[in-house]
Order: structure tokens, then C-alpha cells, then sequence
């Protein structure tokens, strides 16, 4: 094993040393979200980033209604503003988190194998970490757009989650104590069911398997307690 890893060259180690963890945990993460343990971190948003390069994100909730032939756009029943697109729209870009920790280290996992790719091809070592930025990247902004994608019925024109208010659902994924993050439950609209990401005010953790009530929607993000 020593001799093995004596006989890699610099540049084949760090790619392996980077590869290797990040692998690791991407399999940690999974396992976790399998049995209800943990949930998506959160990210930093493009609308976030509006002072990078002149991007200025508009704030969804200052769109009027008065334009009802923009492409992609339609509004919420019983809502004051217009919901963009499911993701096609470059304003999209505004809801995608891109720097999550699923996204960082599936970034890092790819880069890493994709250096020992490369570089166990004979290219050379600049060739080699720019084919894994360029694959890392590319592989973090799927990740962005898939988690993006889940939150598409929550944008459905056919949905306003104001509605949900009162209504009874289960927890998914845990949801932590003291707003300190967030979890997921199922709730029953009409003949579907639809998963909303969620937050408690209370002191306890609520976890998997818990009925639980809306009592309040902020945002794409509804605030449950244990139903009584």
C-alpha cells in the first residue's frame, strides 16, 4: 500500500487526497438522508451575489402583475406577485443555491477523479486541473439545478402554499429546533402529495415521522409545530 502510494506522483496524490474524503462523504450524506438523519445544507444564492460581475437578480416580489405576456411568468391565486418559471428562465438563476455542501462536495469529488483521470492519462498537470474545474463545476451546477427542481411544485402557479395554513402533514427529514435550520414534511394538497421545506419556533427538534400543523408560511418555507 505505502510502496503504492510512495510510487504516485505529487500532483496524482493531492488529486487522491482530495477525491478519496470528499467520496467518503457524498456515501455519509446519502446514507443519512436515506434513514432520516440530516438535510440539505443551506447555500448561498445568486441573488445573493448581485455585486459580482453588474448580476442583479430581481426579487420575485418585486415583479408587478401588470405584465402578464412576460415569458414563463403567471401568478398565484389570492397572491400579490408573479412567480417565474420552473427553471428555464435565466431569473431562475435567483432561487438556485449553488454553493451547498452537496454541491461543494460533489465539486470536489469530481475534480478529485477527474485529475487522477487525466493524469493517469499522461496529460499534462495545467491540462489536467482544468479538465476538473471545468468537470467539478459542471457537476455542482447540476446538483444546484436538481435541488432547485424539487422545489418546483412549491413555484406551480397551481399552488399558493398560503392555503396550507392549519392544514396537518409528517415530517420527512428532521426539522431542528429554534428556526436553526430546516427539515421537510409531506403535505396532502387536494390529490397530491407535495414536500415543503419547514421550520419550528419551538425549543425541540421535531423529527421524522411526527405529525405536525402549518401555523405559518414565510416565503417557499412554512413554519409547523407538533400537532396536538
Amino acid at each position: 500500500m505505502f510502496e503504492w502510494w510512495n510510487s504516485l506522483g505529487l500532483t496524482m496524490q493531492i488529486f487522491y487526497c482530495i477525491a478519496i474524503p470528499a467520496t467518503l462523504i457524498i456515501v455519509i450524506q446519502t446514507i443519512l438522508l436515506m434513514i432520516g438523519i440530516g438535510h440539505g445544507g443551506e447555500g448561498v444564492e445568486f441573488s445573493d451575489t448581485s455585486g459580482i460581475d453588474g448580476l442583479d437578480v430581481p426579487d420575485v416580489s418585486d415583479i408587478s402583475t401588470d405584465v402578464p405576456d412576460m415569458p414563463g411568468a403567471h401568478a398565484i391565486d389570492g397572491c400579490d406577485h408573479t412567480v417565474i418559471g420552473d427553471g428555464s428562465n435565466p431569473s431562475d438563476f435567483g432561487t438556485m443555491q449553488l454553493f451547498t455542501l452537496q454541491g461543494i462536495m460533489t465539486f470536489l469529488c469530481v475534480f478529485g477523479w477527474a485529475g487522477v483521470i487525466c493524469t493517469s492519462l499522461g496529460l499534462h498537470v495545467a491540462i489536467s486541473i482544468v479538465i476538473a474545474l471545468v468537470l467539478g463545476f459542471l457537476a455542482m451546477l447540476g446538483v444546484a439545478k436538481v435541488l432547485q427542481l424539487t422545489k418546483k411544485l412549491t413555484q406551480d402557479g397551481s399552488l399558493d402554499i398560503r392555503r396550507l395554513l392549519g392544514e396537518k402533514g409528517r415530517v420527512y427529514i428532521p426539522v431542528p429546533p429554534n428556526e436553526s435550520g430546516e427539515g421537510k414534511v409531506t403535505i396532502a394538497a387536494g390529490e397530491r402529495f407535495i414536500e415543503l421545506s419547514a421550520v419550528t419556533d419551538g425549543n425541540e427538534a421535531i423529527p421524522t415521522g411526527t405529525q405536525v400543523r402549518i401555523i405559518d408560511v414565510r416565503g417557499d418555507v412554512v413554519a409547523v409545530e407538533k400537532d396536538k
